[in-house]
């Protein structure tokens, strides 16, 4: 009966380690996901400017408009070059603006994001950056 339990105890533990190690591999996964999505969407973006001589005015300008992020949650997009100042511009730590053309993220795991990259709600936000020479994690952007 000792060893049954024992056997018990032992595969309980595995299990509890197998799935926080899945659960990682899944957020890795749709983290992944999103920088893709960014990437293509930034290229969609780029392209209807090409072609219009301006940035489109929201994501459903390129077909988009209805595009969710991994976790079900629309991507946000704000055309800063139409912006008086850049009040709605998502900032790094030193409240620079983090583009000059246009934001584009996903709110991440939360769904919540606020325009300082340092605050908790954005830290797991998945940002374009500098123009787009950086897609990632907003707590891994470093200016």
């Amino acid at each position: 009966m000792i060893e049954l339990l024992l056997t018990i105890a032992i595969l309980g533990v595995l299990v509890g380690i197998a799935q926080a190690s899945y659960s990682s591999y899944i957020e890795r996964t749709r983290i992944a996901q999103a920088v893709s999505d960014i990437g293509s969407l930034q290229t969609k973006i780029k392209m209807y400017e090409l072609d219009n001589r301006a940035l489109p005015d929201s994501l459903a300008d390129i077909g988009a408009g209805a595009m969710l992020d991994p976790w079900g949650n629309p991507y946000q997009y704000t055309n800063l070059q139409d912006l008086n100042g850049h009040g709605k511009a998502r900032k790094d730590r030193n409240l620079v603006p983090i583009n000059s053309d246009f934001d584009l993220y996903s709110m991440g795991k939360d769904g919540t994001s606020v325009s300082p990259l340092t605050a908790k709600a954005s830290r797991d936000d998945i940002i374009r950056a500098n123009d787009g020479r950086f897609i990632g994690l907003a707590s891994d952007y470093d200016p």
